[in-house]
């Protein structure tokens, strides 16, 4: 038996969720299905990160990132506001631990007034004034920063996506995309979906899907594990809000920085090591299959040439406690061994070309039938609300509502 649905969404992350809201408030009358594998919303990318609304400040200028950062982060507080979701707008600061690292620190400081971003320098005495235990040389103190629940952004989403009328489905992994006329045939264990149109928001399984509907993604996912740690007892108090440390420009990471969760918690993380699985978890979490397929492409070969010695120091951190801890020091001296436990991980899906780079900004590509989101790293949970409207443009286009479609447009950045 199937189903005739103008719209699928796979993937029932926030970006997926908000895709298919933004069709649904555009065009009231589509029928849109959002088909998720898992038995809940969120389940991964969005439910395990650091619940971070990010300023724009890392993002070059001109990318998709930056201009989607600091708008989307606006709107992401306003919708947590409207719908119940905690939110509170917390500021950071960006610390320089080392006298090497301000020329960075100046760089990321032109970056973020390019970007909109309010940015203000710290000397060592203002670091000490506003976080006493944290310890740098100079900082940037970045006031747009917030702090929400990304796992109950989903929750109020699909909440909302129900009373809007679209047909949510978990524990619905589409199994196989095949063409059927003029529509999409995707196949689930319980049911199948003819769609005009759909959208691949997959994350960790995207380029799969892609390869599965007849596509040639230019990008594979790589997938990265992010290990967290939570401060203990008197520790939590070291730190008032999230401290983080000047990034590695030639990565798309941000360094293990400690964040004050809105529950009391406090966080330290992530790194970023590769897994072994699409959704390795666990340094146990080992699939045969994605061993073999990556030691056998060249995209992990030129990888591995490109950032060897960043990827060694990552790895060691990981397996070797009191290296994470150092590097923790550096940004808070008191932290102590025993002070710190290990709280679970998320895995990031993040492509990487067939020469080997690690693509850096949000890679949406379009093919017969559907559109692929191929990359949306960090800040796409921060700017999900812009890019589903953008990509929900897209689909209102292919579903001929030309003038709606424009109307979506128009509240994208420029």
């Amino acid at each position: 038996m199937s189903r005739s649905v103008d719209v699928a969404v796979v993937g029932g992350g926030v970006l997926g969720l908000a895709t298919a809201r933004a069709v649904l408030l555009a065009h009231p009358e589509a029928s849109v299905a959002v088909l998720e594998k898992e038995d809940r919303w969120g389940a991964h990318q969005s439910g395990n990160n650091s619940n971070v609304i990010h300023s724009g400040l890392y993002y070059a200028p001109g990318s998709s990132k930056a201009r989607f950062a600091r708008q989307g982060g606006e709107l992401m507080i306003r919708y947590c506001q409207e719908h119940g979701v905690p939110v509170r707008r917390t500021g950071k600061i960006v610390v320089a631990t080392s006298t090497e690292q301000l020329p960075r620190l100046a760089a990321l400081h032109e970056r973020g007034r390019a970007n909109g971003v309010t940015a203000q320098r710290l000397s060592a005495r203002e670091i000490a004034e506003l976080e006493p235990h944290v310890a740098g040389v100079a900082a940037l103190s970045v006031a747009e920063t917030a702090l929400t629940d990304f796992g109950a952004v989903c929750a109020a989403m699909a909440a909302e996506l129900g009373g809007l009328g679209a047909e949510l489905r978990t524990g619905a992994p589409v199994l196989s995309l095949t063409p059927d006329g003029p529509r999409t045939l995707l196949r689930t264990p319980a049911e199948d979906y003819r769609a005009r149109v759909f959208v691949n928001c997959a994350g960790l399984h995207s380029d799969v899907l892609a390869r599965r509907a007849g596509a040639r993604p230019a990008v594979r996912i790589m997938p990265f594990r992010g290990e967290y740690a939570e401060l203990l007892g008197a520790a939590r108090g070291l730190v008032r809000n999230p401290v983080y440390p000047v990034p590695d420009p030639a990565l798309p990471f941000l360094g293990v920085h400690v964040t004050p969760m809105l529950d009391g918690s406090v966080h330290v993380g992530p790194n970023a090591v590769p897994a072994l699985a699409r959704q390795g978890y666990r340094r146990r979490d080992v699939d045969p299959r994605l061993v073999g397929e990556l030691l056998r492409d060249p995209a992990l070969r030129g990888l591995a040439r490109r950032h060897w010695r960043s990827g060694a120091t990552e790895l060691a951190r990981s397996l070797i406690h009191p290296l994470f801890v150092r590097d923790v020091r550096k940004l808070v001296p008191e932290v102590r061994s025993a002070d710190l436990r290990r709280h679970g991980s998320g895995v990031r899906a993040q492509a990487v070309t067939r020469s080997g780079e690690l693509v850096d900004d949000f890679a949406i590509s379009s093919g017969a039938g559907g559109i692929h989101v191929l990359n949306a790293p960090s800040p796409a949970a921060t700017s999900s609300l812009l890019i589903g409207s953008r990509i929900a443009a897209e689909v209102l286009d292919r579903l001929e509502l030309p003038d709606r479609a424009a109307g979506l447009r128009s509240t994208e950045p420029e």
